[in-house]
């Protein structure tokens, strides 16, 4: 037996838990044993140990004292010369994924959910051993561990180097569909629970291969030996994939992801086929439906972090502590570089066309300049407080802070453009470059060095502007510059007013955007719209919204309207300037041959 072991069985499919026993064979006499308060790749504090119940402890059948420090932490008081036995159950029921669920259909957990961490022994071998429930014959399992002894439904014993590999390789169990591919001489494996009768299991595999080969093939290629010298970061990768009625996300781990998606979004075999721009000269291909296409690049985001973030990471994250926040300036660089390149390698991979490329892009675009706090906060200081803002937003978030994600995507695409611009190389570079350098923890230091490395000048100036201040970015003129037409229209009336709503059973005012039409008129979330006045005195006509497009259908030409909301049961007339000037940016090709130097590059 490893110096640490657990054992997960599934207690009750019904109350949703999981138990645990926990065998130490070496403990300390004051063993403290704490469970993680958040998991790496989702920066939120969460508070795994709400779910932890019945913890006990034991060491030659006699109890053993166990005394809490503190929200998450523990300390058993006993003797060091026998093993330290310890069980408790797991409370798991967020279909998410990054937590755990169990019932009658699924399992899965992280093991930040699960397992007590062992202070002192962090470093050991771990292992754990999954029990298959008998009343389940049809359960698989599937993980990223490396097996020691395992059945052939993968129920049995598998083995860590340390505590951090044995969190950072979730587990799926259930009757799931499941499929397995090579790509870059790689075996991967996918597995999905939840699919309909309708899933085309084949699609997706050969679709996630090109994407996987894409992937590959950036990160080592264009340098002589590079693959020799740094080759792909896992031996194995796994796919885990929860299709549900509506949801959406994923979350990166180092030889596995853990993803979640609309079952409707899902490839069906009764597709029909379409042809694209990028695959004209190859035939026809299945047509891509928006909600798989989006399933696509978060695929596509997933995977490329098995490189950028996994391995390239924050210097701050070169270790983790899970009892407590760790912070870096540094998720722009992560987070959005990774979200530049995730729908770039699809239209590199022949997945989606040109068209399509800048459609993804413009709705980037739009969601950042749509965004008042980029005026506020700049993306450096997001990364840094993606603690409290990006993950605990509320109506004020738009205002008060900006998205590393978009707004680190776009950083990356105006430092592509400008070396494209320059004639010194690509980003491209630049990044095949911090792996060769780095291959693990980086700072921006490290950044601005290849930078300027690739590019024969320094970067501090662009770095001081995009990343660590508020100005706008350049990009009509580099998107111009590469045979991009940048086309702007009417905003939507929601965009055009200042607003976020939600239309269910009336109009409800989600968020109000600072500087907005709407703002001025006196709109607070909360609200609930429910009327419009057009004109005044006798001329006046006095309508019922159900929707917001009712607000362009009764104001028509009038650039003055009266909004009839209710707050805290409160009737109020709010005078509402109807705006004109607010446009929203569409981005199309102009130039192929000048755009495919770009999109097309190896």
């Amino acid at each position: 037996m490893t110096a640490v072991s657990y054992q997960v069985r599934l207690a009750d499919l019904h109350a949703h838990l999981y138990q645990v026993t926990l065998t130490v064979i070496q403990p300390q006499a004051l063993q403290t044993l704490s469970l993680p308060v958040w998991i790496p790749g989702s920066y939120l504090v969460r508070e795994f140990s709400k779910n932890l119940q019945r913890l006990e402890g034991q060491q030659g059948g006699q109890t053993v004292q166990l005394t809490q420090l503190d929200k998450c932490s523990w300390q058993a008081h006993c003797a060091t010369d026998q093993p330290l036995v310890l069980s408790y159950e797991v409370y798991a029921l967020d279909n998410s994924v990054r937590t755990a669920w169990l019932d009658t259909q699924r399992g899965f957990f992280n093991g930040s959910s699960l397992f007590l961490q062992v202070h002192g022994q962090q470093d050991a071998p771990h292992e754990l051993e999954l029990i298959a429930a008998p009343s389940l014959p049809s359960w698989q399992v599937a993980t990223g561990l490396t097996p020691v002894k395992i059945g052939r439904k993968g129920f049995g014993r598998y083995r860590a180097a340390n505590y951090d590999e044995l969190v950072d390789c979730p587990v799926e169990m259930g009757d799931f569909w499941t499929g397995n591919f090579t790509a870059g001489g790689i075996p991967h494996r996918f597995v999905v629970a939840g699919a309909p009768p309708s899933f085309d299991g084949a699609r997706l595999l050969a679709d996630t291969k090109t994407i996987c080969e894409a992937a590959i093939g950036f990160w080592h290629s264009g340098q002589a030996g590079a693959r020799a010298a740094n080759p792909a970061p896992h031996a194995s990768y796994l796919f885990m994939l929860n299709a549900v009625a509506d949801g959406y996300g994923g979350l990166e781990h180092r030889n596995s992801t853990a993803l979640i998606c609309k079952r409707q979004d899902l490839p069906r075999k009764d597709a029909s086929p379409a042809k694209t721009d990028a695959a004209a000269a190859s035939g026809p291909v299945l047509a891509l439906s928006e909600g798989y296409t989006t399933l696509l690049g978060l695929i596509s985001h997933e995977y490329f972090h098995t490189w950028n973030v996994k391995q390239l990471r924050p210097a701050e994250f070169a270790t983790y502590d899970y009892s407590q926040e760790n912070y870096t300036e540094l998720l722009w660089f992560f987070e959005g570089f990774t979200s530049y390149y995730d729908e770039l390698l699809l239209r590199r991979a022949g997945l989606i066309d040109d068209t399509t490329y800048l459609k993804l892009l413009g709705k980037t675009v739009n969601q950042v300049l749509q965004t008042p706090g980029r005026k506020v906060q700049s993306v450096a200081q997001a990364s840094f407080d993606a603690w409290v803002k990006y993950y605990r937003q509320d109506e004020n978030t738009p205002n008060a802070t900006v998205s590393y994600y978009t707004k680190g995507a776009l950083v990356a695409l105006c430092l592509d453009l400008t070396l494209r611009h320059e004639g010194k190389g690509a980003l491209d570079d630049v990044m095949r470059g911090l792996w060769l350098r780095c291959g693990g923890p980086m700072t921006q230091a490290d950044l601005a060095a290849v930078l300027q490395a690739v590019a024969g000048r320094s970067y501090t100036k662009e770095l001081a502007r995009w990343v660590h201040g508020t100005a706008e970015l350049p990009l009509q003129p580099l998107l111009e510059q590469h045979g991009v037409q940048v086309l702007k229209e009417p905003a939507a009336l929601a965009q055009a007013l200042g607003l976020r709503v939600a239309e269910r059973a009336g109009i409800q005012i989600k968020m109000v955007l600072r500087g907005g039409a709407a703002e001025q008129a006196g709109f607070a979330a909360g609200d609930e719209w429910l009327g419009l006045t057009v004109g005044t005195g006798k001329a006046a006509a006095r309508w019922r919204l159900n929707k917001l497009d009712d607000v362009l259908l009764y104001a028509a030409t009038a650039t003055k309207v009266s909004a009839c909301v209710a707050r805290d049961q409160r009737l109020l007339e709010l005078p509402l300037v109807m705006p004109r000037s607010v446009t929203s940016w569409r981005l199309l090709p102009r130039d192929k041959p000048l755009l495919g130097r770009w999109l097309n590059a190896p």
